[in-house]
């Protein structure tokens, strides 16, 4: 199944460039041929095309279906970004497969990488959104400096980890802290991890300091593993409760 991605499809009735050339020159799809395509807002359309133009395919809605994500909670990640940039997109691949809601750059102090590219980013997300047949597309922050990012979760009374790699702080296991199903918001820090003011700021806004496991990640496979975990215990928690 190929899927399109057109946000305003509903009141335009028109695949944006990108994928009109695709479904056009590239999948040389005609008149009257059949296509789904999503808004990215958690709805699925079946479309007939009107008008098969490689820059503005014209299409007629024949069906619309709500797609809701498989999970239930809402997960935020806020990471460091790598200092290669492929790393970073390739992070951001796998956690919109996997299912995310928000994605957050974050600038810290000891961060590799200062500047991103976040329209890079979205074009990655919305591939990855089609490319595993979700109909939602995840939000994708402006680099955040962290300090304002923890203002924004003070008050938020979510479950809230942040990732730290300091044996000398008491840590929690991720696996054994994470209550599923709850709306979670969960830090990553750089490479350099955070500074000793950076940890303090978030444990004072309520973030609990936890670990991933034994073994030593990189960040993006941190963020992975993170995301994974969700996911894997809110499954987990669904069955025992059916």
């Amino acid at each position: 199944m190929i899927q399109f991605y057109a946000p305003d499809i509903a009141t335009t009735l028109t695949l944006p460039e990108s994928d009109s050339l695709h479904c056009i020159r590239v999948l040389r799809m005609q008149c009257g041929d059949i296509i789904e395509v999503v808004d990215g807002k958690g709805h699925r359309y079946e479309c007939r095309i009107a008008d098969a133009h490689p820059k503005r395919t014209k299409v007629e809605i024949v069906r619309q279906t709500e797609v809701k994500p498989v999970w239930t909670n809402h997960i935020t990640l806020a990471v460091a970004p790598t200092k290669h940039n492929d790393r970073m997109e390739w992070m951001t691949e796998k956690l919109v497969e996997i299912g995310i809601n928000r994605i957050v750059p974050l600038l810290c102090r000891h961060s590799e990488r200062k500047e991103i590219k976040t329209e890079r980013l979205v074009k990655i997300a919305v591939s990855a959104m089609k490319q595993s047949l979700k109909a939602t597309m995840p939000k994708i922050s402006p680099m955040t400096p962290i300090a304002d990012f923890i203002r924004e979760c003070a008050d938020c009374d979510w479950q809230k980890v942040v990732g730290y790699c300091d044996a000398d702080t008491p840590r929690r296991l991720f696996a054994k802290e994470y209550k599923p199903c709850r709306d979670i918001v969960i830090l990553i820090g750089p490479e350099g991890d955070f500074s000793p003011e950076e940890i303090s700021a978030a444990i004072s806004a309520g973030f609990v300091p936890v670990t991933f496991g034994d073994n030593r990640l990189r960040t993006e496979t941190a963020a992975i593993v993170a995301c994974d975990t969700c996911h894997i215990l809110n499954q987990a928690y669904a069955n025992e409760t059916e």
